[in-house]
């Protein structure tokens, strides 16, 4: 009989689960989950400081071999005559995309033939040649500033996340926030602002000619042009490895959301967190609520109740709390 008594106490001690413990579960092993060391986040990390390297060294090459087609003098010239005669004479431009092209290869004929390509500096620019923007110049935008987004409370790994969907809401939703957050302009460069424009600035170069830059491709030779595609494929790589790297998250996450939901009480999660080597504190998993403030404190909670409750003073309590306030001012 004692020990039956005994059950049903520990049983009424037991916290059961609700969406809110799950979700808060969720989240702190989530979070342990990617920040964690492993392979593929390590992957992700060196991707990103190759990137780093393939950009100084594509850049640097980009100036000789633009500057090689557009001496600077000649520019300078053009800029003076520009001064003088005004927008007749207005021809050089700032970009940080170029066409540039060799001609050393031969076709099946022994022929020479041209090999082109479209390069684009800027922090959005497409990855695969194109002139135009499209999601994989957002994926490397967000895999590149991942850490800088988090900070503001923008979801980098929106991409990644939903590479298997289509557009939805949701998607939406994120991957507008992380492009404010970026600065991410759909216009032209003179919209640049902030964390883009910054990113941008170093790869402007001086080119003459006011047309569209594929009908300027700038000669170079097959060495150089093989410079700029690893340039290319390393911001690729980049977007690959996040995508590795999110990809065991989540399939973590995936098993972790199923355990959860079938946990009736809330021991039962803190278990699975031990046993994942997480350590949590039950206390505070139950006190606080989901904006993050410890209001279940006993403490805390009677003093929110009692400043609820319209209160009624006697005349004399009002007469003595007068009183003990003109003492204190003595």
């Amino acid at each position: 009989m004692q020990k039956k008594i005994n059950n049903q106490k520990g049983n009424m001690t037991r916290v059961r689960m609700n969406t809110e413990l799950r979700n808060k579960l969720f989240g702190k092993i989530k979070n342990v989950f990617e920040n964690e060391d492993t392979q593929e986040k390590e992957d992700y990390l060196q991707a990103r400081e190759d990137v780093d390297k393939q950009y100084f060294n594509a850049s640097e090459l980009a100036k000789l071999v633009v500057e090689r087609a557009y001496p600077q003098e000649d520019v300078a010239i053009l800029r003076t005559f520009k001064r003088k005669y005004g927008q007749p004479c207005d021809v050089v431009a700032k970009d940080k995309c170029f066409y540039f092209a060799h001609s050393e290869d031969v076709d099946e004929d022994g022929k020479e033939m041209e090999t082109k390509s479209h390069f684009d500096f800027g922090l959005f620019g497409n990855l695969n040649g194109s002139e135009y923007s499209s999601d994989d110049g957002k994926k490397f935008a967000v895999a590149y500033y991942r850490e800088e987004l988090k900070a503001q409370d923008c979801n980098p790994d929106i991409f990644a996340q939903q590479d298997a969907n289509k557009d939805n809401p949701h998607k939406t939703k994120h991957v507008e926030e992380c492009m404010k957050a970026l600065d991410y302009s759909h216009y032209n460069d003179s919209d640049e602002t902030g964390v883009a424009k910054t990113f941008n600035a170093p790869y402007y170069l001086d080119v003459i000619g006011t047309s569209y830059c594929r009908s300027r491709a700038i000669a170079c030779t097959k060495d150089e042009y093989n410079t700029f595609e690893q340039w290319r494929v390393a911001k690729a790589n980049l977007v690959v490895k996040h995508q590795q790297w999110i990809d065991t998250i989540m399939k973590q996450c995936d098993q972790l959301k199923i355990g959860l939901k079938a946990y009736r009480y809330l021991s039962e999660g803190i278990e699975l967190a031990t046993e994942l080597g997480i350590k949590l504190d039950e206390a505070e998993l139950i006190r606080t609520n989901s904006t993050g403030l410890t209001i279940y404190n006993p403490s805390n909670l009677a003093s929110m109740i009692k400043g609820m409750k319209n209160k009624h003073q006697s005349r004399e309590a009002k007469i003595l709390a007068r009183k003990q306030y003109e003492e204190s001012l003595n």
